[in-house]
């Protein structure tokens, strides 16, 4: 059961503040449920856990399962929410070292989330000499870093297999009827799974978006699914019961009165990292817009305080931290004794490698709320499918929430669109000449 600790509140806020706010957030609940409020035509994702479209479903277990018995090497080609949860789920549930370890699955490679010659040519040679698909993520088709991409691997694709095996081998998650990528699947033959119309990118990977990679790694998709419905039931609450409505409520004072801009989330599983990244996309494309909004940034510990642990301790006072913690490892790993005790750590022996991270987890949190950074814990439980699909319902709902509490529409993302104008011009492409003209006299002084 998820639960949102705020010991350390009452040092930063006065209260309660959560009375003051309950209105608010109970208004922001009831756009969320009504599909109301800013933003409505993509709040599909509120009811997605008990709604999701079953015989799709079937359909992606049906298309993971023939992959793997096809295929060595799935290469997933998307951007932003296209790839960042299934990345963050595989690597969170099966380890950052997944494609290392001894599996009976493909490797997963993902690509098209950039430009970079050598990443793209890195992936290119490592599936080069064996069987793999590809899976294309993208509800247009024309976003130019996957619709780059595609190009390569289509290519490698059909000169391997032909033209018409490998269509066999491409699954395409895009738009239901309309777009470039559906109308080149359906001329070629590719199965296709749905970009739902309301469910934006960042909040989409209970979707195909998210599912077909996350089973093609051999993870429990039902189970994910069924802690995102339970969490959904949770959320439902128009009260503090609801963890969503303590996290949101929180944040947002601490923003509002306490002047904290930066929010730090922080966990102690390096393979976290990767859902950390979601989470920063998903928090900052829907708060970041107006002037307003936290910065979302991510740390991994105990490496990071190491590094920015200083700064956290120290620096300036504008931080949040946001903890997440998960229940305690099933790995026991008790610390060897070693006779000549050279590095002092003797009293350990026989201790859990668990037992010594708990004290450095209690022990970061009491010297950070000491120095002046206010710390929220996320409570998990065991690092599983159904913990997993629930943490993510959780944090989407929080942030639909917190959009809501700062009067910004947290379902768009106007200022996404500006880098790709001037990269347009940049490049040449028709009707963006003059624009490019000019973004080339800027750059030449």
């Amino acid at each position: 059961m998820l639960q949102v600790k705020l010991d350390s509140m009452k040092t930063f806020l006065p209260l309660p503040y959560e009375d003051a706010l309950a209105p608010r957030l109970k208004q922001a609940q009831n756009w969320l449920k009504t599909a109301t409020g800013k933003g409505s035509d993509y709040v599909g994702w509120v009811n997605l856990p008990e709604n999701y479209d079953k015989e799709e479903f079937t359909r992606i277990q049906a298309a993971a399962k023939r992959i793997q018995s096809d295929s060595q090497a799935l290469v997933v080609i998307g951007i932003g929410g296209s790839y960042l949860g299934a990345r963050g789920v595989i690597e969170c549930l099966r380890s950052p070292n997944y494609n290392l370890l001894k599996k009976d699955t493909p490797n997963i490679y993902f690509v098209g989330n950039g430009l970079s010659a050598e990443a793209m040519g890195e992936v290119m040679d490592l599936v080069q000499d064996v069987d793999f698909s590809v899976n294309v993520i993208s509800k247009s088709g024309t976003t130019t870093e996957p619709a780059v991409a595609f190009r390569f691997f289509r290519e490698m694709l059909e000169k391997k297999y032909g033209e018409e095996g490998a269509a066999k081998r491409i699954y395409a998650t895009t738009d239901k009827a309309r777009g470039a990528l559906k109308s080149l699947a359906d001329a070629k033959g590719y199965e296709t799974f749905v970009v739902p119309d309301d469910v934006g990118g960042r909040y989409s990977v209970l979707t195909a978006v998210g599912l077909l990679p996350i089973a093609v790694a051999g993870i429990d998709i039902e189970a994910l699914m069924a802690g995102a419905q339970e969490m959904h039931g949770i959320c439902q609450q128009d009260s503090y019961a609801n963890p969503a409505w303590v996290y949101a409520a929180t944040r947002y004072e601490l923003y509002r009165r306490c002047g904290k801009k930066v929010e730090i989330l922080a966990c102690y599983e390096p393979s976290f990292r990767f859902m950390t990244e979601w989470w920063k996309q998903l928090y900052g494309e829907s708060e970041g817009k107006e002037g307003k909004g936290l910065f979302p940034a991510s740390v991994e510990f105990t490496a990071d305080l190491h590094s920015m642990g200083q700064y956290i301790q120290e620096g300036e006072r504008i931080l949040m931290e946001t903890v997440v913690r998960f229940g305690p490892s099933a790995r026991e790993y008790p610390v060897p004794y070693d006779e000549t005790d050279g590095d002092g750590l003797n009293f350990l022996a026989g201790k859990p490698l668990d037992f010594v991270l708990q004290q450095a987890m209690d022990g970061t949190y009491l010297a950070h709320v000491e120095g002046g950074v206010p710390n929220l814990v996320i409570q998990c439980g065991k690092k599983d499918e159904r913990t997993l699909g629930g943490l993510i319902y959780f944090f989407e709902y929080a942030c639909g929430l917190s959009g809501y509490l700062l009067g910004v529409n947290p379902f768009d993302q106007p200022g996404v669109e500006a880098y790709k104008k001037n990269m347009f011009a940049l490049l040449g492409k028709p009707g963006y000449e003059a624009m490019g003209d000019a973004l080339r006299a800027k750059l030449q002084g």
